[in-house]
């Protein structure tokens, strides 16, 4: 399992942003992402289309984002990883101010 801490610049929100963002995409018939689960306010989980694993979103205090990545494979987690990163920096690089990623 890795975690990824998301610290937003000037408190914007990142995790509104991102569950927004991977709506529209999805509505529209692409993306990779998927919600799964039940809505909550202040997390979500997602699924990869081609990764098999899940990203556990919740919202923290001062907008801090906290991700946990797991799957069952390595390779998998991997993917997951750098999807889920990529997905931020592509969208919300300007809005990111430090990205942490913590390996248990």
């Amino acid at each position: 399992m890795k975690t990824v801490e998301i610290t937003p610049r000037n408190k914007s929100a990142i995790y509104s942003g991102l569950v927004k963002k991977e709506a529209a995409i999805r509505k529209n018939g692409r993306g990779t992402f998927v919600r799964k689960g039940p809505m909550r306010a202040g997390a979500a989980t997602w699924s990869h289309k081609k990764f098999k694993g899940s990203v556990d979103l919740k919202r923290e205090a001062a907008e801090l984002v906290r991700a946990k990545i797991r799957s069952r494979t390595a390779e998998d987690e991997l993917g997951l990883l750098r999807s889920f990163v990529g997905f931020v920096d592509r969208y919300f690089h300007e809005q990111v101010a430090t990205i942490t990623i913590h390996y248990n």
